[in-house]
């Protein structure tokens, strides 16, 4: 009695809904990871600028939360646009437009800007409720450059990959 490799069926992962969903999701950082480190270094420099010069509007010169959160915010999105356009995303600045980039970065970083700015709006309810908790510097930092930050960094990432630095195939070419 022989046995041929085509008798025995070949087993093959079962695709459960989690197990799948980690696989693809360390896939996809592993084929963009390159991105992800240039990314994460100009972000982390730009975040130090966004920290920075909102606590020292918000905490030392005593302004509003919000006012703050959008100057430095805007003066970061300004460094992180040269670091990603000159470094991260270097191959796909090709003939296109800097202002074009300039006009449609900063418009997803008004997306970004916003839900950082839900993320305060959620912390000023909350200290409605319990003040005790959320109506400090620390809290305030914490929504704004820790949720607000890391989420709208989220959405940057994909929407700057997408739409702002598109791969041009005729730059890859070269």
């Amino acid at each position: 009695m022989s046995t041929s490799s085509t008798e025995t069926p070949q087993q093959t992962p079962a695709r459960s809904g989690s197990g799948n969903l980690f696989v693809r999701a360390f896939a996809l950082i592993k084929r963009h990871s390159a991105e992800l480190i240039g990314f994460a270094g100009v972000g982390g420099f730009a975040y130090l600028v966004d920290i920075g010069l909102f606590n020292l509007m918000y905490i030392g010169l005593d302004w509003p939360d919000w006012s703050a959160k959008i100057i430095s915010a805007v003066v970061a999105m300004t460094v992180a646009f040269f670091g990603n356009r000159h470094w991260t995303w270097r191959e796909r600045r090709g003939s296109a437009a800097a202002h074009r980039q300039y006009a449609l970065y900063f418009f997803f970083n008004g997306i970004g800007l916003l839900i950082a700015m839900a993320c305060l709006w959620a912390n000023s309810g909350l200290a409605q409720v319990w003040p005790q908790y959320f109506d400090n510097e620390l809290a305030v930092n914490i929504a704004a450059n820790v949720f607000g930050v890391g989420l709208g960094s989220i959405f940057r990432f994909f929407a700057y990959r997408t739409w702002v630095f598109r791969h041009r195939p005729e730059l890859a070419a070269e």
